[in-house]
């Protein structure tokens, strides 16, 4: 995702370019200004006020004054936990956060009065009877039909204290388990407001999803092949052809799709509830407008992103919920886990100019990080900072986790710029949190802890145990915690060195044959030092951000201008190569070695130790005409195109389902160690003579199988051919299975290859002397196998 920095006027943070991710300006749009809620006509003179036990409801006592309420229910003190609104005892309890407030308001909307922005009922909260510590909760009986609820909270409006309590704002719970606002992803709201005003789902007891038995596949990490996709963006486009386009169930018609392609583990970018019209704004480029494609800016993180269903906000978001519910249960019918995206980082409110919708009114000073003049730290690079390791806070995100994964089936989480939550929060204080003050660590907000309570809750947590969990492990303040990141053993990382000395390697640049290596095996330099293990390191070339594989082979430039951003967005360090002609008309010779380098990096992904990731589209070779930080597009940019796939369907999508099949069917290709030399030999053009030296762009292994017997694997990144000479292996030969320089379907020799005994004949000569040629900027993987001729 990220983004031009909104810093406060007083504090700053420099973000290396090496190491953080792209930046935009965020411009919050909020649209026509909203007016202030106006109470239903409905309206009452008493309350009724009980004990804080339910059962108990004869002894209530009737105050005359209280305001607005109908006589569908009855009110009762509630119960401080758990948090949001829980169906029991025949009724409702809410109970919400806020240390601050003065006062609070229980507000219920109806569907019909939510688009008027009228409230249909509101119940005051007493801190006197409603309030315990700095929990506010209500107990209600009655009828919930056709029911959103919210909240108002009054107090201190005085930024420069980092509070924001605003009475006029109808504020969502964040334990809300939907949100019910725009239904039609796109369109305006009322008055062509971009922030409509959102509610949370009152829970009932009919709210039941039919799981049909599913359960937790529990895929060992190192035998994954993870997917990461868009789920709008994968059926939008008119080829796909979809009865339900850019949904989660467009998703489920796909998805024998993907288990064609081999993939086992689908990552899902942002599907918690955010607004696509946050930077609704003309684009003259394209002659469209702006929107927040990616949603890396949560507005509620138990909700799923309701315009993502087919239903919108029928049954007031429930349809939402059933909806990607059915996504994950049909997903793991097909043996493919569901690994959420999720942006514990930051949320949508932004700085101090953005809008006020959740968190920042009910305790701006607890949910986010602030300096003691109330400015806002941005190590999200987002405009504000979630104060993750904050009591509150951290115990949000560890119910949020546990939600998911209880009652949406999830199983695993990659967390977006991770780091942040390494970070002590504001107010730290460790005699607090540790009982003493902590010798020789300055526990300043910011300051990266080496044992993170949020970590440590969620490493720990026995109802998280199993669950794969992905961190990436930097952020926008330049703290890099590749191969260093607090893990417990089980925490893996999104492998941005993987990426960087891949791309370096595979171009053919010098001096990264050692560290390309390095890659090949695991990454044992960044992990096994920490005890940790190969699949620790998720490997991958191109994700949703930045250049496609196409592009990184077409492209030495960013070509963003379509952003409407003066192409001053977006990464400018992409150590992408266009092979001789930038752009996409080039002359045959040259998409000729675009094809070949496509290979190349697809067959390194899946030859590697580790757990091998890719990017929607990647398989037939999708293009965003070189612009690296699509963010903003909700058009053919982003969208996968199937027409496309179709044609690369005999091409490059053939090896790239080849190629994960081959990585699934060998045993050596996802150890659950580091390769050692009883298994794993280097060689150089000769046998046993492994080439390291700064000029070296050739580098070949062999490798032991249980199941194929042995790989000979090789790279060669020069612009020169070479002949490489085998490893001799008496009463055996090898045989050529793959070989990037050769066309399909060639490329890959399968049993139903046409003619392929004359193919391998061809090259008898060269075997029979133990030889090989090889093309430049090529890669081969040969099988040993008993040789007939003797």
């Amino acid at each position: 995702m990220k983004l031009q920095l909104l810093r406060p006027p007083s504090i700053s943070y420099n973000c290396s370019p090496k190491f953080t991710l792209r930046y935009r300006k965020k411009k919050l749009n909020p649209g026509i200004p909203s007016k202030f809620f106006t109470i239903s006509a409905n309206k009452v003179s008493r309350l009724v006020i009980s004990s804080r036990n339910a059962s108990e409801a004869d002894t209530a006592v009737v105050v005359d004054k209280p305001p607005q309420l109908t006589p569908r229910f009855e009110v009762f003190s509630g119960f401080p936990t758990p948090f949001g609104a829980t169906w029991r005892d025949g009724g409702v309890n809410f109970a919400v956060f806020s240390s601050n407030a003065t006062s609070a308001t229980l507000c219920l909307i109806s569907l019909t009065d939510l688009p008027e922005k009228r409230v249909t009922e509101q119940i005051s909260l007493s801190p006197q009877n409603n309030r315990t510590g700095d929990v506010w909760h209500v107990f209600l009986k009655g009828d919930f039909q056709d029911m959103a609820y919210g909240y108002r909270f009054d107090g201190s409006f005085s930024p420069e204290d980092g509070l924001y309590f605003d009475s006029s704002k109808i504020l969502l719970d964040p334990y809300a388990k939907a949100v019910v606002s725009r239904g039609e992803y796109g369109a305006l709201g009322p008055g062509e407001d971009c922030w409509p005003q959102m509610a949370g789902l009152v829970p009932s007891t009919t709210d039941e999803f039919e799981w049909e038995g599913d359960l937790p596949l529990k895929f060992s990490q190192r035998n994954l092949v993870i997917y990461e996709m868009h789920v709008r963006g994968f059926t939008k486009h008119e080829s796909s052809n979809s009865k339900f386009p850019g949904t989660y169930l467009g998703v489920v018609e796909k998805l024998d799709y993907l288990k064609k392609l081999g993939v086992n583990c689908i990552e899902l970018m942002p599907c918690h509830e955010f607004n696509e019209l946050e930077y609704y704004s003309y684009n003259p480029v394209l002659g469209d407008y702006k929107m927040n494609f990616w949603g890396y800016s949560t507005i509620n993180y138990f909700s799923p992103m309701a315009r993502y269903s087919f239903s919108g906000i029928a049954n007031y978001g429930l349809g939402a919920v059933n909806e990607f519910k059915h996504l994950v249960r049909e997903a793991h019918k097909r043996g493919i886990e569901v690994i959420m995206d999720v942006v514990f980082n930051h949320s949508a409110e932004g700085n101090e100019n953005g809008p006020v919708l959740s968190f920042r009114g009910l305790d701006n000073s607890a949910f986010y990080m602030v300096a003691p003049k109330g400015e806002f730290y941005n190590y999200s690079g987002c405009g504000n900072t979630f104060n993750c390791n904050h009591p509150i806070v951290r115990q949000f995100i560890l119910d949020c986790l546990r939600y998911w994964v209880t009652e949406m089936h999830i199983d695993g989480f990659r967390f977006d710029l991770a780091s942040i939550m390494t970070r002590s929060s504001s107010l730290w204080d460790a005699v607090n949190v540790y009982g003493s003050a902590v010798e020789g660590e300055t526990l300043t907000t910011g300051t990266p802890l080496s044992a993170p309570p949020l970590i440590d809750m969620i490493s720990n947590d026995p109802v998280l145990h199993g669950v794969k969990l992905i961190a990436e492990a930097w952020d926008c303040g330049g703290l890099y915690q590749v191969g260093m990141f607090p893990h417990w053993g089980i925490w893996s990382e999104w492998n941005g060195k993987y990426r960087d000395v891949v791309r370096q390697f595979i171009k053919g640049t010098d001096g990264f044959s050692g560290a390309f290596a390095g890659c090949l095996c695991g990454s044992p330099d960044s992990y096994q030092e920490g005890g940790r293990k190969p699949w620790n390191s998720i490997n991958f070339v191109c994700a949703h951000d930045g250049f496609t594989l196409a592009d990184l082979v077409t492209y030495n430039n960013k070509h963003n201008l379509a952003n409407g951003e003066d192409n001053k967005d977006g990464e400018n360090h992409n150590n992408s190569w266009n092979c001789g002609q930038e752009g996409e008309f080039a002359s045959l010779s040259v998409k000729k070695l675009r094809r070949r380098q496509m290979r190349n990096f697809f067959l390194c992904l899946m030859v590697s130790q580790g757990v091998p990731m890719f990017y929607m589209g990647d398989e037939y070779g999708h293009t965003k005409g070189g612009n690296n930080n699509t963010y903003c597009h909700d058009n053919f940019i982003n969208y996968f195109r199937w027409d496309k796939m179709e044609e690369a369907s005999s091409d490059f999508f053939r090896f790239c389902r080849l190629m994960t099949q081959f990585r699934h069917e060998c045993e050596s290709l996802g150890l659950n160690d580091f390769p050692t030399a009883e298994r794993l030999q280097w060689h150089g053009h000769a046998p046993g003579m492994p080439d390291w030296s700064e000029t070296s762009r050739f580098v070949a292994f062999t490798l032991i199988d249980s199941v194929k017997g042995e790989l000979y694997i090789a790279f060669n990144t020069s612009h020169v051919a070479v002949t490489v000479t085998l490893p001799e292996r008496p009463g055996y030969r090898w045989e050529p299975l793959v070989d990037t320089g050769k066309t399909a379907p060639f490329d890959f020799l399968s049993d139903d290859t046409p003619d392929r005994e004359i193919v391998i004949r061809q090259y008898a000569h060269f075997l029979d002397g133990n030889l090989y040629p090889m093309l430049s900027y090529s890669s081969v993987i040969l099988l040993l196998s008993p040789d007939e001729t003797m």
